[in-house]
C-alpha cells in the first residue's frame, strides 16, 4: 500500500471502531548512508524508515499508537490498541484534533539520491582533514540521503500530503598529539544538494581548527562576573532552554514557566528577536503541518525583544486558553542579526569567554542555570586567547535575556537554523 491508501485505510478503521474522532500519519522513508570511522569507510547501507502515528478520541478520552509495521495486520491490531486505549484514559475536555481549514501537497524533492557526489564530497572531507588538521582524529563520519513521503489524515477531512529529499552529514572529531587529546566535538548540517564542500558548511572548519588549538589549554584562575559570547554551535544552553523551559506544553499547563503570564510583555533586550522559520529560502527540511494537523507558518517567538508567541499545540491551548502556535518544528530556529561584528563584539570584551559547547543541566522554574564550557577559550582585553579547561558557568538564564550587550551581523546557518553569535553579560565565571 502507499502511505495514502495506509493513512485513509487506519482512519476508516478507527472511525468504524467507534472513535469520536481520529487522525492518524503514515510515512514511508528511506535512508541511504556512508560512514566513516577513525578515517576510513566502514559502512553502506539502504534503511527504510515507515511508520503509523494513530490518535482517537472517544467520549472525551484519548488514545495513542505509534507503530513500525505497515502491513493491514498490523494497522488492524494498532486500531484495536488505540481505542483500548481510550477506553481505558481519563476524560480530559482539551483532547482534539485540528479544524479543517486548507489541505495542501507539498513536493520537495531534490531529483533523487546522487550518491556519487555523496561519496565524493564524503572522500574530499576525509582528505581534507588529514591534509589540513592532521592532528584531527574522526571518530564518525555520517553521510546520508534521506527521502519520506507523509500523508496526514483526520476524521474532520484535513489532509496533507508531503514528499521530501535532503542531505545530511555528521561528524565527530576530537584533536591528538601524542598523550594529549582535546574534547570531542561535533557539528551536523542538513543540504539540499551536493555543490558545496563539506569543509564550508557552516562553523565545521572554524571548529575543526578550535579543536587542534584546544590540545594546550589554560585553567581560568577565580570567579569573576564576566560576558559570554555564545556561538551558533551552542544554541541549546540558551534557544533550546528557553522553549522547552519556558514556552512549551509542558512548562505553560503546569504553570510552572516563569513566563506564563508574560505574552505581549518585554522579555528581552530588544535587539532580540528569536523566530521559528521553516519557510526560509536556506531551510531544508522545513516542517510543512504540526503534528496537531495545522498548516505551519514563519512564527516569531520573541520579537524586539517581547515575548510574541508561546509554542503551545492544541491541547495546551485549549488546556490554557493561550492561543496555539502557527509552528512546532523547534529545529527550524532562526535569531535575526544584529548591527556589530564578530571583531567588534570581542575587542568590547574584557574579560570573558567564547563559548562552544555547554555541559550543564535543564534549569528549575526559577531559570537558575550551571555547567561546564567546553571546546571555549578566554577572551582577555578584546582577545580571544587561550583554550579553557573545566571552566563553571552560573546565570539565571530570564535575566540574562535581558543583558545582551551586542549580536553580530555574521550569522551562520546549519540548514536547519540560522544564528547569530550573541554576546550575554552578567555571567559568573568559576575556575580554580
Amino acid at each position: 500500500m502507499t502511505h495514502q491508501d495506509i493513512a485513509n485505510y487506519a482512519l476508516e478503521k478507527l472511525m468504524k471502531a467507534g472513535a469520536d474522532k481520529a487522525a492518524c500519519s503514515a510515512t514511508r522513508g528511506r535512508k541511504d548512508e556512508f560512514n566513516v570511522e577513525s578515517g576510513d569507510f566502514s559502512l553502506l547501507r539502504t534503511l527504510f524508515n515507515d511508520g503509523l502515528s494513530l490518535k482517537v478520541i472517544k467520549d472525551g478520552r484519548k488514545g495513542v499508537t505509534i507503530i513500525n509495521k505497515l502491513e493491514k495486520d498490523a494497522i488492524d491490531q494498532a486500531v484495536e490498541e488505540c481505542i483500548s486505549m481510550a477506553l481505558s484514559a481519563e476524560p480530559d475536555e482539551a483532547e482534539d484534533i485540528a479544524e479543517k481549514i486548507e489541505n495542501k501537497k507539498f513536493d520537495r524533492r531534490v531529483g533523487g539520491a546522487d550518491m556519487q557526489g555523496l561519496f565524493s564530497r564524503t572522500k574530499e572531507f576525509v582528505e581534507q582533514v588529514a591534509d589540513e588538521f592532521p592532528q584531527i582524529g574522526l571518530e564518525a563520519v555520517m553521510s546520508d540521503f534521506n527521502s519520506s513521503k507523509v500523508a496526514y489524515m483526520s476524521s474532520n477531512g484535513v489532509e496533507f500530503y508531503d514528499e521530501s529529499e535532503h542531505y545530511s552529514s555528521s561528524f565527530m572529531f576530537a584533536a591528538r598529539d601524542g598523550e594529549k587529546t582535546s574534547s570531542f566535538n561535533g557539528y551536523s548540517s542538513l543540504f539540499a544538494s551536493t555543490k558545496t564542500p563539506f569543509m564550508e558548511m557552516g562553523m565545521l572548519r572554524t571548529l575543526l581548527d578550535e579543536s587542534v588549538r584546544s590540545l594546550d589549554t589554560r585553567t581560568v584562575e577565580g570567579k569573576f562576573v564576566g560576558k559570554v559570547i555564545l556561538t551558533p554551535a551552542c544554541e541549546d544552553m540558551i534557544w533550546d532552554t528557553l522553549i522547552d523551559n519556558f514556552l512549551s506544553d509542558m512548562s505553560l499547563v503546569t504553570e510552572v514557566s516563569r513566563w506564563k503570564d508574560a505574552l505581549g510583555t518585554k522579555v528581552a533586550d530588544s535587539k532580540l528577536t528569536m523566530r521559528l522559520s521553516p519557510f526560509r529560502s536556506d531551510t531544508v527540511a522545513g516542517e510543512r503541518f504540526t503534528a496537531d494537523g495545522y498548516l505551519s507558518e514563519d512564527i516569531d517567538l520573541i520579537r524586539d525583544g517581547v515575548l510574541d508567541s508561546f509554542l503551545l499545540s492544541l491541547y495546551g491551548s485549549k488546556k490554557t486558553g493561550k492561543p496555539r502556535a502557527r509552528c512546532s518544528a523547534t529545529s527550524n530556529l532562526e535569531v535575526l542579526p544584529g548591527t556589530e561584528s564578530l571583531s567588534d563584539m570581542i575587542k568590547g570584551v574584557e574579560r570573558g569567554i567564547l563559548l562552544n559547547r555547554f555541559s550543564g543541566g535543564s534549569p528549575g522554574p526559577s531559570g537558575d542555570v550551571s555547567g561546564i564550557a567546553k571546546n571555549s577559550f578566554l577572551i582577555e582585553n578584546g582577545a580571544i586567547t587561550d583554550a579553557i579547561s573545566e571552566t563553571m558557568l552560573s546565570f539565571n538564564i530570564v535575566d540574562i535575556l535581558q543583558n545582551m550587550p551586542a549580536i553580530s551581523k555574521e550569522r551562520c546557518s546549519n540548514g536547519s537554523s540560522l544564528l547569530p553569535w550573541c554576546c550575554f553579560d552578567g555571567i559568573t565565571i568559576s575556575g580554580k
